[in-house]
């Protein structure tokens, strides 16, 4: 042990441990801070208190979905497929930003805790308590579990990496900082510490493509441009895969019907269609309605358009330097940890190792909040104990903190390739998303639509995992979007073979939410003024597609070398930005 303790710091200098112990204070301190705040209520240690403004919960945002398995997700895709592999997660631009103009407004205009607890608001009766409560436990344990999992397995590379520990240690390590932390301050520490972790983690990352690119290997961004045809032979360096498709593979087995799936059916198919987790909690914690879409917002161009490209510079310059693997024992995703291990000399390392300790606190310590958030709210309250004080609650909801973690940990351990556990994630909730969108829109789905949806998807993705099993062949994008099918059908029958809700639960819905959408009968009944119109909506999410999109892409032609299409993409982003910008001025102008 000794041995090992001496070898753990002899891997960073004085300096690096300085600023690692800096940072682990500020944040402790942060944690301590905001203990009392967060001991008040259940809506201080959840929500804030709603009162977070649209910078802070747009850049909490941000930085929970800067985790520290992203980068190394990207680096191992763009280093076996390409950088067109990112739709995976690029597509949510379009879901996001109809989240920016739409949901935001629906979501704080709800007043809700958890998403879950909206079940009841929407839904009457058994049916709907049922349906809250097995979602509450459902999210927030296996299917939280899993993400949590997966964080806490990059940063045990992380560790094992850096200071060659065993992943075992690795995992204690991480799980104990996360409980502590999340512990004591609720989403108030959260919010607050997330702010100064992003602005440390993208400054890392800028720091380590910049270093990579000044590398002996590459000699700068001249360089670089001219060292990516040497790489391009076996990647893709476009930003959508070759429409043809290779005789070996088959259309359904190919790159660019794996595209088309990422472009059309992830982003409305999935369980966070309409949010998600903790894009609710953060869009029901702000200030008012102006504050959830500003913030939203202020997540949407952070996340596509400024955070991402420092990954790819990376990974990309990973390839030049190393071509193969072999570094990090065949993990491609481990390379973008290679690079700090081999590049960075004192103080540097040191900064890189906090970017990935603030990328893996804000991002687990959100996903214990908010899971325990699920528990505490919508199944200890709502079902066990009704008429509990603050402060029960408030220790109830950290000894739920506390098993949460344990319990992501041992997840952990199972989770080998982090960029897989993303796509088998969205599929075990692939066909809910359309029944959650229409809820806000349509009055006839009732409860007993998203049951049969979530249970539809569910059943079919197990069967779908002992049939590949069963006949030894990888479970693959082409069996999992048989889950969407399904599911939309099954709650289609159900929702027409069930009887509607009743018009006092619809009723109060609409009076509280003012959607738009095909509520008819209720719309009749009642006298609500609905503002901006919906078709003023639609326009704002065409204009904000395309400011997001042209926007991040023209950054990246730029970056790789091809300078007029580039200006001209960005051209058109900040055109389309002023017009939206405008165009909230008056509305908001309007509403005062």
């Amino acid at each position: 042990m000794p041995e090992l303790i001496q070898n753990f710091f002899d891997k960073l200098s004085l300096l690096d441990w300085l600023i690692v112990t800096a940072y682990m204070l500020i944040s402790l301190f942060i944690g301590v801070y905001f203990t009392k705040r967060a001991s008040k209520s259940m809506s201080d240690y959840f929500v804030s208190g709603r009162k977070l403004p649209w910078w802070l919960l747009g850049t909490s945002m941000v930085a929970t979905t800067f985790a520290a398995d992203t980068p190394l997700v990207v680096t191992g895709w763009i280093r076996t497929d390409g950088i067109w592999k990112n739709w995976f997660w690029w597509n949510y631009i379009f879901s996001h930003v109809f989240i920016v103009f739409v949901f935001s407004r629906l979501w704080r205009r709800s007043e809700v805790i958890t998403e879950n607890e909206l079940i009841e608001l929407r839904y009457g009766g058994r049916p709907a308590a049922f349906l809250r409560g097995f979602k509450a436990f459902y999210f927030s344990t296996i299917f939280n579990f899993i993400v949590m999992g997966w964080v806490i397995s990059a940063m045990a590379k992380v560790f094992k990496v850096f200071f060659g520990f065993e992943t075992t240690l690795a995992v204690v390590i991480c799980i104990a900082v996360a409980f502590i932390y999340t512990m004591m301050s609720g989403l108030w520490g959260v919010a607050l510490t997330d702010f100064f972790q992003y602005f440390i983690a993208l400054t890392g990352t800028i720091i380590l493509a910049w270093v990579a690119l000044d590398s002996p290997k590459i000699g700068g961004f001249n360089g670089f441009i001219e060292k990516l045809n040497g790489i391009e032979s076996h990647i893709s360096l476009f930003m959508t895969p070759s429409s043809g498709v290779p005789v070996t593979e088959g259309f359904w087995s190919s790159s660019f019907f794996v595209f088309l799936v990422y472009i059309s059916v992830i982003w409305w198919s999935s369980h966070n269609a309409d949010g998600g987790g903790y894009f609710i909690q953060r869009m029901c914690s702000a200030k008012d309605e102006r504050h959830a879409l500003l913030g939203t917002a202020w997540f949407t161009i952070n996340h596509y358009i400024i955070r991402f490209w420092p990954w790819v510079l990376a990974a990309l310059a990973s390839l030049i330097i190393y071509p193969n693997s072999m570094e990090a024992g065949g993990d491609e995703e481990a390379m973008y940890i290679i690079l700090i291990r081999d590049l960075l000399g004192p103080g540097l390392k040191g900064l890189l190792f906090v970017t990935f300790l603030a990328a893996f606190m804000s991002t687990i310590t959100t996903q214990l909040n908010w899971g325990a958030s699920y528990l505490m709210n919508d199944i200890y309250k709502r079902f066990i104990k009704k008429n509990g004080t603050e402060s029960h609650y408030i220790l109830v909801s950290r000894l739920c903190t506390l098993i949460l973690t344990i319990l992501a940990g041992y997840f952990a351990f199972h989770i080998k390739n982090i960029g897989s556990a993303w796509i088998f994630l969205w599929a075990l909730s692939a066909g809910i998303g359309l029944v959650l969108i229409l809820r806000w829109f349509w009055w006839r789905i009732n409860a007993w639509s998203e049951i049969a949806a979530l249970a539809s998807s569910l059943l079919t993705m197990s069967l779908l995992v002992l049939y590949t099993k069963f006949q030894n062949i990888p479970l693959e994008l082409r069996h999992q979007i048989i889950v969407i099918p399904v599911s939309i059908l099954s709650w289609l029958v159900v929702t027409y073979l069930t009887k509607p809700e009743s018009m006092e639960t619809l009723n109060r819905f609409y009076k509280k939410i003012r959607p738009w959408g095909l509520w008819g009968p209720v719309r009749d009944s009642n006298q609500v003024l609905i503002y901006p119109s919906f078709y003023s909506v639609i326009l704002d999410w065409i204009l904000g597609v395309i400011c997001i999109l042209f926007g991040m892409i023209g950054v990246g032609k730029l970056l790789l070398g091809s300078t007029q299409a580039g200006l001209i993409m960005i051209m058109i982003s900040v055109f389309s930005g002023l017009i939206i910008y405008l165009r909230l001025k008056k509305e908001f102008n309007i509403n005062r």
